[in-house]
């Protein structure tokens, strides 16, 4: 199992300053980079002062500039807020722009009040149908003149510019959680990404149960790879537990004012939803976010991941901002490479581009 990150500049209050803010997601870029991890992940989100992310080749432009062999990925890119012309070539430009290391993750989307605003207020949901007739008009443009006719969008013949460095193209992930998407994605020469949200730990085992029955449905392609993410945190005392538990609580209830599209945004900010009114409010009890979430001492946090690549998960991304301090932040993921990383089997040898081939 190899390991990623995901790094999101977030802040809860106006009072921080965005410029520290972007410092301190890159000191754990770099870390991670120095630590042996394989990429690391920008989200694009718009409007949300949770997730400032409203062009992930920017982000990725930033860390590229400081961090000189991480791959670099986005997850993910929102596939109803963009063109496909527009995509192919700000996708590929960055390619070019970091040397080949662009790892390209594409989703349908997460938030309803995103889809309000940028969407037409279309329903989360329908997504999906932006996603399949993005994906493969992207790969086509990379590859040299191109015209489409479909349902969302049509253009005459046209080509990215530029083309991507890696050819035939970047390594391809699909962001989802259900076995039909997996089984599309695998089939369009997809790596999966999936995520248990805040789910009870016994969540991993039905993703990967959905892997395995999407992968079943496509005899005689290579197995993709499968990515997990999930909040980590790890830490020396058993009594600083509290620390991530709290900061994961707090995210979870701006999370899903954001997720359901309850409560309110002033200026950015989401409200913290009230967990009375939710139907998985058990999911943000104390005791079951320590267990679901990728929080422990060294050993807890090992014993967890083995039951991550027992699954079939060969790809662990390490979440690694829900609002902890920075400070705890920067001395978990320094015991995660410390204390975890060795544990798993050539973590610091990077995949050679052969071997991650055309996915």
């Amino acid at each position: 199992m190899k390991f990623s990150i995901a790094v999101n500049m977030e802040r809860y209050e106006a009072s921080r300053d965005m410029r520290q803010v972007a410092a301190e997601a890159l000191e754990l870029v770099k870390l991670a980079e120095a630590g042996g991890f394989e990429i690391a992940w920008a989200a694009e989100h718009h409007t949300i002062e949770l997730t400032a992310a409203p062009n992930p080749f920017l982000v990725l432009s930033h860390w590229a500039a400081e961090a000189k062999r991480i791959r670099l990925g986005t997850a993910v890119v929102v596939a109803p807020y963009w063109h496909p012309v527009r995509l192919a070539g700000e996708a590929a430009l960055f390619d070019l722009f970091s040397g080949g290391r662009l790892e390209f993750g594409i989703a349908r989307g997460a938030f309803q009040y995103e889809f309000d605003r940028l969407a037409g207020g279309i329903e989360q949901q329908k997504g999906v149908a932006y996603l399949k007739e993005m994906l493969p008009a992207v790969k086509a443009l990379w590859q040299g003149d191109y015209a489409h006719r479909g349902e969302l969008w049509s253009f005459p013949k046209a080509t990215s510019v530029p083309k991507p460095l890696q050819r035939p193209h970047p390594p391809i992930w699909v962001a989802a959680r259900d076995a039909g998407t997996f089984a599309w994605a695998m089939a369009s020469g997809a790596n999966i990404m999936a995520t248990p949200l805040s789910r009870p730990h016994a969540e991993v085992g039905v993703l990967a149960g959905r892997f395995e029955e999407a992968l079943a449905k496509t005899p005689g392609m290579p197995r993709p790879r499968f990515l997990m993410l999930r909040r980590t945190c790890v830490y020396a005392r058993p009594e600083e537990a509290s620390i991530p538990i709290e900061a994961s609580i707090r995210f979870g209830r701006h999370f899903e004012t954001l997720f359901k599209n309850i409560g309110g945004v002033e200026n950015g900010f989401p409200a913290a939803a009230d967990f009375a009114e939710l139907a998985n409010r058990d999911d943000y009890r104390p005791e079951v976010i320590r267990d679901s979430m990728v929080f422990g001492t060294p050993e807890e946090v090992v014993a967890k991941l083995k039951d991550y690549e027992a699954a079939g998960v060969d790809q662990f991304c390490y979440g690694a901002t829900f609002g902890l301090p920075h400070a705890f932040s920067r001395r978990s993921l320094e015991l995660f490479i410390a204390e975890v990383m060795p544990h798993f089997a050539d973590v610091r040898s990077p995949r050679s581009a052969s071997a991650r081939g055309s996915l």
